[in-house]
This record gives C-alpha cells, structure tokens and sequence, in this order.
C-alpha cells in the first residue's frame, strides 16, 4: 500500500485545473486508480490450461499517470504523459473474453512498472470564424477551436484516445471495468500490451458531423509489448464518422467505425486442416505467415434522455477468420447501457451505471477451441459453446471534487464462452483521484 499512498499524495499536489474559458499555455494533471476484486468460487466441473480458476479469488490494479500539455505556436499542442502500472489478474488474466477489470490490459505484474504512455502533437487547421470554447482536462489544454476545422495527431497514444469516445461508457477508472465495456468488443484495436501505440490521425468537424481516418503500429507478435515500425507493411487501420442529433429536444451522436488490421497472424481454419493432418490439437503458432488482414464494421449510439440520464449502444462484427492479435477474444459484440447522475436523489455528482454485453465467436473460431486449440486468453480444453453473456452495475461516491470511490458488480454468463462452466460473478472497489 505504500505504493499506493505515494501515488494519492502525488495526483493531490498537481495544481488545480484552469479555468475552462481561459486558454491555457500549459497543463499539468494526474490520476491514480486502485481497483480491488474479488471472484467468488463458482462451479467448474473441468479446466484447462487457460481457463479461469474456479476457485476464489482476489485481484487488484494500481495506475498512476501524470499528464502534461504545453502550447506550441501555431495552432499546435504537445502532451507527455508518464505512468506507473502494477496488478495482479485473475488467473493470470486467462480465461475470459470480458475481462472484469479493463486497467489489468496495463500491468505487468506485482512490481511496478513505469513506461513512457504518450508522446504526441496535435495540430489544430481552423477553416471557419465561428468558436467553441473546450474544457481543460488531462491531455487537453483548456482552449477555443474554430468550430470548422481539421485537427491532426500525430506521435505515441491510445488509439481510443480519438476513436469511439462515448461520453457514458468508454473509462474504465471512472465509468464501466468490463473490456466488453470499454469499446467495441469486436474491435481488435492495435495496441501494445500497455494499450498504447504510435501511429496518426486526421478529424474533420463541421456542422454536427466529424470524420476521423487514422493508421497505428500493430505489436510484434499478438498481445506483445514491443510494436513493429514498419508501419506501411503491419498496422492498424481505423475510419469513422459520426453525426450530433438532436431528438425530442435530448441530444445525442451516432458513430460507424469500422477497421482494417494488417499483421503476422494465423488463420484458424489453416490451424485446423494442419493438425486434421498431423492428428494433434491446433495449434496457432504453426500457421502464422505474412500479411493476413483481419476487417470489422460496428455502429455506437449515445443519447441523453434527461439532464442526469444518459443512454448507450454498441454492436460491431469483425470477420472472425485471424487470430485475435491485439484485444480480446471477441469476433461479435453487443452492449447497451444506462448511466444516471445522483441529481434525483441530492447527490448530483454520484453516478449509477448498469450494463449489459454480448460476446460471440465466428464457426472457425470456435471449431478451433472446441477442438483443443490455445489462444493467448483462451482454452478450457474442450468448449460446450455459448455466447458469453454479462451484466455489470456499478455506483460512483464523489467524496471530493476529484475523488470518486465506486462500488461495482459483474456477473459472466459463459466465462470464456463455454456453458460448462460458471456463471462467475466479480465484486470491486474502485478509488479515483484526478487533478
């Protein structure tokens, strides 16, 4: 805990934030999220070598980050952040496509780990006179934009950092701990095993609608640390547009997004016709080879049916016939969800948050692992096959400004899509502080 004390000390001391109609020149902020869990035992009649435990069990995660934003001339800002990750995984994060703690994709283990998380520049082309003023927050300067305009990023960060922000579901220190939560399950989003990456983007915004097109390193090897820079042969690209509406006087934006990896993968049904051969169990690694190419299409909605409540939805379909390189084990995906603000209850700054999510597999997919086949996440051994299914509420404390403490419950139908097992359920605190 001590780790934990120096952290909460350090994110209290940040100065506090500007003032949102005031430009800023430079910006210092931090967070610091501890998440503890508990996984009850649940009924587990056979395991595999990748399966989650049925016994009990307890995790926790611990992240640091310090963000710091400076204004270049010319329309161009610069970010820097540090961050310091440490945690434990349910059994050593294997198991599940939904994993119940989306701060766990950053650890590395129960020693601290400290890494460069970002490292970019954003560059603001106005193309109009008219001004919409943006609030400062971590890696964003408080500052007014050209409501017409283009804006290009460029460098080291998360490519959710520009894609799919939807404002009640998208946060995993602060909104909904399930990865099926966080994006679009289905998305297999080029990262490192950090959830960071280097790559580039341009947004369009005009008149209520944006566009974003952007193309990101892809890892080495699936779910590796060290990214590949040979950024024009494997990457990760992504492209979306999005609509602000405006619908019995509530607002609200709907997005399509849809992506195309490129990488060193596997297919699963070239694992399968290999070991029908070699009358053995398939086996990824054996068919890897040049430049496979995995595509996926989804739609997200946002809407706002009251000043303290807010609604989400997701659904995306990935092509399910390369191994997952950079994500989760998730070729379909579906969620929905509600987030309300304490307001009808005198606590406006709290917040409850109840969602559902739906992961599915593609036929090869599942051939694969029913036939014995281990993915990084994956492999009971044997698969009586089932969606997975999960359901998650949590309740958000403001105890201070900038200091949230959440309680959260999860249960997974399916845990890693085999009926035999579970349901699993997953209870959490969660502390929050941010300056």
């Amino acid at each position: 805990m001590k780790a934990l004390s120096l952290l909460v000390a350090a994110t209290l001391a940040l100065a506090a934030p500007a003032r949102a109609d005031e430009p800023e020149a430079f910006s210092v902020h931090g967070q610091t999220t501890y998440i503890r869990q508990l996984k009850p035992s649940f009924d587990s009649p056979y395991a595999g070598p990748h399966s989650l435990s049925g016994a009990r069990e307890w995790s926790y995660s611990l992240t640091g980050t310090l963000n710091l934003g400076a204004r270049l001339p010319d329309g161009t800002e610069m970010y820097v952040d540090g961050e310091v990750v440490q945690g434990v995984a349910f059994s050593g994060l294997q198991g599940l496509a939904g994993f119940p703690n989306s701060e766990l994709a950053r650890t590395s283990g129960a020693d601290a780990t400290f890494y460069l998380a970002r490292l970019f520049v954003r560059h603001t082309f106005a193309l109009g006179a008219e001004t919409e003023d943006v609030e400062a927050a971590a890696d964003q300067l408080a500052s007014r934009y050209a409501k017409h305009r283009v804006v290009v990023t460029a460098g080291n960060a998360s490519v959710l950092d520009i894609f799919d922000a939807n404002a009640y579901s998208h946060d995993g220190r602060t909104q909904f701990m399930n990865w099926s939560l966080a994006t679009h399950g289905a998305w297999d989003y080029p990262a490192d095993s950090h959830g960071y990456t280097w790559g580039a983007a341009a947004e369009y915004f005009a008149d209520g609608w944006s566009a974003r097109a952007g193309r990101f390193a892809q890892p080495r090897e699936p779910n590796g640390l060290r990214l590949d820079p040979r950024i024009f042969e494997h990457y990760g690209d992504a492209i979306e547009l999005a609509r602000d509406y405006s619908w019995a006087a509530q607002s609200g934006v709907v997005r399509l997004l849809a992506f195309r990896n490129r990488a060193v993968m596997a297919r699963y049904d070239d694992a399968l016709a290999l070991a029908a051969t070699d009358m053995a169990a398939p086996n990824l690694a054996a068919v890897r080879t040049a430049d496979q190419v995995k595509t996926g299409i989804g739609v997200s909605l946002e809407h706002r049916f009251s000043a303290d409540l807010g609604f989400f939805a997701r659904a995306m379909r990935a092509d399910g016939q390369t191994e997952t390189y950079a994500y989760t084990e998730i070729d379909s995906s579906a969620s929905a969800g509600l987030s309300m603000s304490g307001a009808r209850w005198g606590r406006t700054n709290d917040t409850l948050g109840v969602a559902v999510a739906c992961n599915a597999l593609s036929a090869s997919h599942r051939r694969f692992l029913e036939d014995g086949g281990e993915t990084f996440f994956l492999g009971d051994g044997r698969l009586s096959y089932r969606p997975e299914q999960i359901v998650e509420a949590y309740y958000s404390v403001q105890l201070r400004r900038g200091i949230l403490l959440a309680f959260d419950y999860q249960r997974i139908a399916n845990p890693g899509y085999n009926s035999d097992r579970g349901p699993a359920s997953f209870v959490a605190v969660r502390l929050h502080l941010e300056r």
